[in-house]
């Protein structure tokens, strides 16, 4: 089981760093492609019970909230 935590929270982990690459080189689109696939590993490690939904939820809020500043910007 801990394996499997550190596999699925290592996924996660990618996932998001990819989100935040596109940010930082200020790619809109392709970020919100990215935060969709992000915004679903996160739940499914959720689901899976290797995060606290709260911690889930305020991951994906957070990118979310960066994704938008930048079409603002």
């Amino acid at each position: 089981r801990t394996e499997q935590n550190r596999n699925r929270i290592s996924r996660i982990r990618t996932f998001i760093k990819k989100v935040e690459t596109l940010i930082e080189a200020g790619k809109q689109k392709e970020a919100l492609i990215a935060l969709r696939e992000a915004e679903a590993e996160i739940m499914r490690g959720v689901s899976h019970g290797t995060l606290h939904k709260n911690t889930g939820a305020r991951k994906v809020s957070r990118l979310t909230k960066r994704v938008k500043t930048l079409a603002a910007a």
